[in-house]
C-alpha cells in the first residue's frame, strides 16, 4: 500500500492484543491489517481456502442489535475455519446482574477471542483488563474501529492511496463514527474535516490526541459548522444517521438541528468531482442523505458494506 506498509510489515505483531480503538494502533499496524484485507478478499474472491483460525471460537457479545456486524464476524470466522458464538443479553447472565470482571474470566476458558457491540466504551474496557484473550470492539457509544478499518480499505480500492486525501464528515460529530474516523485518517496521513451543529461537536479529548497524530503524520483536522466550507474539495464524503441507536427520544428535535447537514446534490456540488460517497448503513434516505446520493454514481456504501468482512478477517487473523 505504502512504502511505510512494506518497511514495517515484518515487524507488526498483533497475537494476543486487544482493538477497542484506531488511536491504541500505530500507523504501521493500521496499514498492515489493511493489506492483509486486501489479500484476503483477493483469496475470498478466488476461491482460495484460507482456514488461519482453524479451531477457533469467537464469543459474540451483542448488547445492541446489529445486522453487518453480526454477520460479517459470523461469516468471516467461518471463512476462516473458526466458528462464532452469539451471546446476547437475553443468552448470558450479564444481562442478569453477573459482573463484567467474572464474565469476562469465565468466557476467556472457552473462547479464543471476544467481540462486544455495546452501548458504554467503559464496558469494552472492562472486558478487556479481565479477560485473558483479545477483545474487540464492535460498536460503543463512542468509538467503531471496525468499522472504520472497511472505510480505510474501500477508499484505498476506488482512491489507490490514503495518504493526502481529504476526508469530510457532515452530521452528528459526538458520535462512534466521527471519532474513529478522525482517529483512523490521521494515522494513515489522511485530512479530515467534520461539519457538525454547535453543541454536537467530537470529543475534545479525541480531537486532542488526534492532533497529536496529525502533527507527526502531516494531516489536517478542520471542524466547524459550516457544511459547504468543510467539504471544498473533499475526495470523500461521509454521514452517518442523525439519531444513533438508543437516541430515539431525541429524533424530532434532532431532524430540526441537522437539516441544513443533509448530504445532497447542491452540497456535493463543493466536493471533487470525483469524489466517492460512504455512509456506514443503515441509511434513511431524504434526512441525513438524499437517494440521488447514496444511490448514485458515487456512492461505494455497498462495497464499504462488504469490506467490513475482509478488514474484520484481517484484524481475527493477526489477534487470534
Amino acid at each position: 500500500m505504502t512504502d511505510l506498509l512494506l518497511k514495517n510489515k515484518k515487524n507488526v505483531n498483533l497475537k494476543g492484543k486487544d482493538f477497542l480503538t484506531l488511536a491504541e494502533l500505530s500507523s504501521e499496524e493500521i496499514l498492515f491489517l489493511l493489506d492483509e484485507a486486501n489479500q484476503l478478499k483477493q483469496m475470498q474472491k478466488s476461491g482460495i481456502p484460507h482456514p488461519y483460525l482453524n479451531g477457533k471460537v469467537l464469543g459474540m457479545i451483542f448488547e445492541k442489535s446489529s445486522t453487518r456486524t453480526r454477520v460479517s464476524f459470523e461469516v468471516g470466522m467461518y471463512q476462516l475455519g473458526g466458528q462464532a458464538l452469539f451471546l446476547s443479553n437475553k443468552d448470558i447472565q450479564l444481562g442478569r446482574g453477573e459482573t463484567i470482571h467474572d464474565t469476562a474470566k469465565v468466557l476467556s476458558r472457552y473462547v479464543d477471542g471476544l467481540m462486544i457491540r455495546t452501548f458504554s466504551h467503559s464496558t469494552v474496557e472492562e472486558f478487556a483488563e479481565h479477560a485473558t484473550v483479545p477483545v474487540i470492539n464492535g460498536l460503543t457509544d463512542l468509538h467503531h474501529p471496525t468499522q472504520v478499518m472497511a472505510d480505510l480499505q474501500t477508499i484505498y480500492e476506488h482512491k489507490g492511496k490514503l495518504q493526502g486525501l481529504k476526508m469530510c464528515f457532515i452530521g452528528d460529530g459526538n458520535n462512534n463514527m466521527t471519532h474513529s474516523l478522525i482517529e483512523g485518517a490521521v494515522k494513515v496521513g489522511m485530512d479530515i474535516a467534520v461539519a457538525s451543529p454547535e453543541g454536537y461537536m467530537p470529543n475534545k479529548e479525541i480531537v486532542k490526541n488526534a492532533q497529536a497524530v496529525a502533527n507527526y503524520t502531516g494531516s489536517t483536522i478542520q471542524i466547524g459548522v459550516d457544511p459547504v466550507e468543510m467539504i471544498q474539495d473533499a475526495d470523500v464524503v461521509v454521514t452517518d444517521v442523525f439519531t444513533s441507536m438508543g437516541l430515539e427520544d431525541e429524533a424530532e428535535e434532532r431532524l430540526k438541528i441537522f437539516a441544513p447537514y443533509q448530504v445532497n446534490e447542491e452540497l456535493c456540488n463543493y466536493a471533487k468531482e470525483d469524489y466517492i460517497f460512504l455512509h456506514c448503513l443503515p441509511a434513511h434516505r431524504e434526512e441525513e442523505v438524499t437517494s440521488s446520493i447514496i444511490d448514485g454514481p458515487h456512492s461505494v456504501v455497498f462495497d464499504e458494506a462488504e469490506n467490513r468482512l475482509h478488514a474484520q478477517k484481517a484484524i481475527l487473523k493477526n489477534l487470534l
